[in-house]
């Protein structure tokens, strides 16, 4: 016998988590992805499965407890003959049985051996770690059941606010059951598909009365892997029953009937809304954010009478609505998750933030002729050096040395907080719509280092796969606009950060030198800043400083 410890897996950003559940009691027997306990996040609920089969020792957690990433939560008994072969387990299983139940007939023993061979043979696709413990949203489900599909096979298409990513297929087989659809929230660990694991046959056919046993009971296996809710030691009766549905978990079901998510009840809490009389339109009905924002618009419309109420929250008039059709043919075209998160943000920013915008030229003409002379070598490495990472290093440089720059308001508003580290967000303009991917720690890194980054996090954003962890933690944005052209223009706060500098395209001007006037090539800055948080002259400092090192790139190494 062995014991082995279990411990909190990858949360997905959540940086600690209640203990709301303990599923099974100290000497009951878990199988391997049993449900241990169930942890709840402020935005999710999600279970802890086993890694092992054996029996529970002990708990090393109790309900409320907080935990994190990485800590003990129980400790579980193994045999020695347990190995990692999943018929061998699962014949295991079969003989546990025969010996808790002796009056088995051989003719069932026999069945029910067909069914843990057939069931070998089954996999369970999940939703692979997204970088968040968000639930996102199913917007293309890409195989159907009967399909041949191979290792890294996309079988569905998830929509997060901020990008699309494919959920590959972690092994070769036949499609033989979609749990997922079109409209599903999920999140990491969520149940995709079951797969028919390719390349592995069943030796001797059963007669036709043994094939319809196997197909009654080779769901067992499957039903058994997921979650499951136990009181003390004794198992729901549903659960092993093959002819009812998997249990769906909702948040909070001790209390309340709703079918409704932590953030959505908090949402509802905030808002003085009751749950009970709202109308979920997710899957499975359950309340999502949206239903208790229609629900909120809904009831302040129908109290709203007079004139006065029928511009925004803000006071701001609506935009009246007007009939293109008449002036000729037109299209509807919705916008995409991506655009619509964009111009929310985009219209929240300026509303909220007293925008500043300050213009510059950096003269880059030694800087563009070393970019030049780094081709041959760049070609070697496979990297390729762009004016946009001796903007990202001279952005961190300037942060460094201008920490005015690197802080955000608290939500109190009566502090702000000082980072003491430097990320670099860089917009990405993608057929999706436009996304921030973050470079990390761009004051410890080199030209190459940084060019090797921004080659990586460009083909994710272009090819939709940048995940949420991608594109958080950003102290300051690039907005350039490289050769597209233009003189400069006003880019917009990414709020919370409190600055965001647009570049355009650079021009071949003359330059006065002091004896004659010189062709230098010279790049147009527009530096916008938050003006609650940055004032005149610490803009001023800052893009000094930012200009001295595009124009000298020698001082990028001090």
């Amino acid at each position: 016998m062995a014991i082995k410890i279990v411990t909190v897996p990858d949360l997905g950003g959540a940086q600690s988590v209640d203990v709301i559940e303990l599923n099974v009691a100290p000497g009951d027997t878990v199988e391997l992805e049993d449900s241990l306990i169930v942890l709840e996040s402020d935005k999710a609920t999600m279970d802890v499965p086993s890694p092992h089969a054996g029996t529970l020792v002990q708990y090393l957690v109790a309900d409320g407890d907080t935990v994190k990433v990485g800590d003990s939560i129980a400790e579980i008994e193994i045999s020695a003959e347990v190995t990692n072969n999943t018929e061998t387990e699962s014949v295991s299983e079969i003989k546990n049985e025969q010996i808790t139940e002796p009056a088995v007939s051989a003719t069932q023993v026999a069945d029910a051996a067909i069914a843990a061979a057939t069931s070998a043979l089954e996999q369970l696709i999940v939703v692979p770690d997204i970088g968040s413990d968000d639930e996102i949203d199913v917007i293309e489900i890409s195989v159907a059941i009967g399909d041949q599909i191979e290792e890294g096979d996309t079988l569905i298409v998830l929509e997060s606010d901020k990008a699309t990513m494919d959920v590959p297929s972690s092994h070769a087989g036949t499609v033989i059951d979609i749990l997922a659809a079109e409209g599903d929230k999920l999140r990491t660990g969520s149940q995709v598909a079951i797969l028919q694991v390719a390349g592995a046959e069943i030796v001797n056919e059963p007669e036709p009365e043994a094939k319809a046993s196997v197909a009654a009971e080779s769901a067992v296996p499957i039903v058994a892997s997921m979650p499951s809710t136990k009181t003390g030691s004794t198992d729901l009766t549903t659960s092993k029953n093959p002819s009812v549905p998997p249990v769906i978990r909702t948040e909070d079901s001790a209390t309340s009937s709703v079918y409704a998510g932590p953030a959505v009840r908090m949402l509802a809490r905030e808002l003085g809304v009751d749950l009970d009389n709202v109308s979920g339109k997710g899957p499975r009905g359950r309340i999502q954010k949206d239903d208790v924002n229609a629900y909120v618009k809904s009831a302040l419309n129908n109290s709203s009478s007079s004139p006065a109420s029928a511009g925004t929250g803000s006071g701001i008039p609506v935009v009246p609505a007007i009939d293109f059709s008449q002036f000729g043919e037109i299209e509807a075209v919705k916008l995409s998750k991506i655009q619509k998160l964009t111009a929310n943000n985009m219209q929240r920013n300026w509303l909220n933030v007293p925008h500043v915008t300050q213009f510059d030229d950096a003269d880059i003409t030694e800087l563009e002729d070393f970019r030049k002379s780094l081709k041959a070598e760049g070609e070697k490495r496979g990297i390729r050096v762009t004016p946009v990472a001796f903007l990202v290093k001279a952005i961190a440089a300037s942060l460094h040395a201008n920490p005015e720059f690197n802080r955000s308001l608290a939500g109190d508003g009566d502090h702000y907080i000082q980072k003491h580290y430097i990320n670099v967000g860089m917009a990405v303009d993608t057929p999706r719509g436009l996304v921030v991917p973050v470079i990390k720690g761009a004051n410890q890194k080199g030209i190459w280092e940084i060019s090797e980054d921004i080659m990586s996090l460009a083909g994710l954003a272009r090819d939709g796969k940048l995940k949420p962890s991608d594109m958080q933690g950003g102290c300051f944005t690039l907005s350039s606009l490289g050769a597209i052209g233009g003189t400069g223009f006003t880019p917009i706060v990414n709020s919370p950060e409190v600055g965001i500098l647009g570049v355009s395209k650079s021009q071949i001007k003359p330059i006065w030198s002091g004896t004659e006037f010189v062709p230098r090539l010279m790049l147009p800055l527009c530096l916008s800043y938050d003006h609650r948080v940055i004032n005149g002259g610490d803009a001023g400092r800052f893009m000094t400083h930012l200009v001295k090192h595009l124009s000298d790139i020698r001082y990028l190494a001090l």
